[in-house]
């Protein structure tokens, strides 16, 4: 293990705080995850590296089980059901957990779910033949016990999904616009592909784009936004404008996924 690795990632994550004299100005808690960005709809059988590195590890199992760390509504764990006939959902928030456990419903999957963090809750949480965990490391400063839990939980393959640059990233001409604020560079996948193989696990990374997101600025959009700005509701408009002006943002994204060797 490298602990300057380690200490590099969780120094770097800090950086993405948000200063305080903006943070005393906003109305509400930038850290929000609607609900209804994380269902599990839409086409969830779109050949990823994540989706296909995850199959790879189930398609000759009899009745295998997906564990999904910061579930979410289960994106990552329902685009495996099937051949994937039972789901673990573990998430901090409850109400993900009731979406999570609702699509299981409709799609006629087992499931258990597991309220709490990541890997506070690992102790009671079933191994699985696999175990996947999308869009959750760049909020995870203490990364080795994380991913050592992941491991263990493991009696496959882990299948981790995350952009390749922080998600925050993405935002960096909004911040700078609204209020001249620079943001940091790192940390990045490969960052943690080196910690990951530090680890000793025989990790791989392979890279993938997803197509822009519809050009269209939903009302929903401009608030959810305007929230994460630490902005004021009377800033609406200016919002609305800014992102109408940007050009269609593509998703940089990587796959890291090793086999277990327990």
């Amino acid at each position: 293990m490298s602990h300057e690795l380690l200490h590099r990632w969780a120094h770097d994550l800090q950086q993405w705080g948000i200063p305080d004299h903006i943070l005393q100005q906003a109305p509400q808690s930038p850290w929000i995850h609607p609900v209804e960005r994380f269902t599990a709809k839409g086409d969830l059988m779109v050949n990823t590296p994540s989706r296909l590195r995850a199959l790879e590890a189930i398609e000759r199992t009899a009745e295998p089980s997906v564990l999904d760390v910061g579930c979410g509504g289960g994106r990552a764990a329902f685009g495996l059901t099937p051949p994937a006939t039972s789901v673990v959902g573990v998430d901090h928030q409850q109400v993900m957990l009731d979406v999570f456990s609702a699509a299981a419903a409709e799609r006629h999957v087992d499931v258990t779910t597991f309220l709490g963090d990541w890997p506070d809750v690992a102790e009671s949480t079933p191994v699985c033949d696999v175990v996947v965990c999308h869009h959750v490391v760049f909020n995870v400063q203490q990364i080795a016990p994380f991913l050592e839990a992941l491991d263990a939980h493991a009696r496959r393959r882990v299948v981790i999904e995350m952009p390749t640059r922080h998600p925050l990233s993405n935002m960096a001409d909004l911040w700078l616009h609204f209020w001249g604020l620079e943001r940091p560079s790192g940390p990045t996948a490969d960052d943690l592909l080196a910690i990951v193989r530090s680890l000793g696990y025989d990790a791989h990374l392979e890279t993938f784009e997803t197509a822009p997101a519809p050009e269209s600025v939903e009302p929903l959009d401009v608030e959810h936004m305007r929230i994460r700005l630490c902005l004021t509701p009377d800033r609406d408009p200016e919002v609305e404008q800014v992102l109408r002006a940007r050009p269609p943002q593509v998703r940089h994204l990587a796959t890291i996924w090793w086999d277990v060797r327990h």
